[in-house]
């Protein structure tokens, strides 16, 4: 039997099938629908699943916001967007990704700027342990969304380098200074604006199921790291990214409708694709599990 196969057999549960995709990240479910009560068992299959292949993408689903948001809630608390603006109708906690969207300068919305690699709101104290993301309308082809697997890469960095980077804490914000110019112009008003203190966090953090560490930051949200300007600490962690990405690393998910990705940001970084016709849709819709203080 192959690794694969034994794999999907250890996963399996009735006709629920766990299939890895790639040797460092990814695996997908079917059979299952998320419609259905769920028992303990599948459920902790499913969590452990992400946990330690940190993007899973669960096929073939039939969800209208209430089924997604019922699913979603049954692996913890549902946590608010940064982002009000872009909101399903009747669920507030239910982020709307559109590249139809625009900020009230009428250019394109926040939502379609994050292309960057990130995890996402680190400028809150307890962050999100999960990211799902549910496909509702998609172009023909393109519009990937990328994941990689940050604890992979730095077990894969130097002795020097996590040397480097294991003490070093960042000052997470709405948006970078560096940033302000180019960012949208909502987000940097409002940062502008606001006299919360950044929220501190370790570049390198610990997961608090497995015990591995990972590099976990967004950088477009890293006001600072630990002795560098706003625009010092841009160039550092593009550097750090440099070094620690590799191919092997990333999954690219390519969307079919029915798929919902589900990404574990304690150990992961991701970031949308924009390599797809404009003139058509695409359509997702976001929720997010409230995580642990990172450490």
């Amino acid at each position: 039997m192959s690794a694969l196969a034994h794999e999907s057999a250890q996963y399996s549960n009735q006709s629920m099938k766990i299939t890895k995709l790639k040797e460092h990240i990814g695996a997908e479910i079917t059979g299952i629908d998320l419609r259905e009560p769920i028992d303990a068992e599948t459920h902790q299959r499913i969590n452990d699943a992400l946990v330690e292949h940190v993007a899973l993408v669960i096929r073939d689903q039939d969800l209208e916001p209430a089924d997604f948001q019922n699913a979603i809630s049954r692996f913890g608390e549902i946590m608010p967007d940064n982002n009000s603006l872009y909101l399903v109708d009747g669920f507030p906690l239910m982020l709307l990704l559109s590249n139809r969207l625009k900020d009230t300068k009428g250019g394109p919305a926040k939502v379609e700027k994050n292309t960057n690699w990130h995890t996402d709101h680190t400028n809150h104290e307890c962050p999100p342990k999960y990211t799902t993301l549910y496909a509702v309308e998609l172009p023909d082809k393109g519009g990937i969304t990328n994941v990689v697997n940050m604890r992979a890469a730095y077990d894969a960095l130097s002795p020097e380098w996590k040397e480097r980077i294991d003490p070093l804490q960042t000052a997470n914000t709405l948006i970078s200074r560096a940033n302000w110019e180019t960012g949208n112009p909502d987000i940097v008003k409002e940062q502008r604006e606001t006299t919360k203190p950044p929220m501190m966090h370790p570049l390198v953090r610990t997961h608090p199921e497995n015990g591995r560490k990972s590099i976990w930051f967004h950088k477009g949200k890293t006001d600072t790291v630990t002795g560098m300007d706003p625009y010092e600490t841009q160039d550092f962690l593009g550097e750090l990214l440099a070094n620690s990405l590799k191919d092997e690393f990333i999954y690219a998910h390519e969307w079919k409708l029915g798929d919902l990705l589900m990404v574990d940001n304690r150990s992961a970084l991701h970031r949308a694709g924009t390599d797809y016709d404009h003139s058509q849709h695409r359509m997702l819709y976001r929720l997010m599990v409230k995580g642990d203080r990172p450490v």
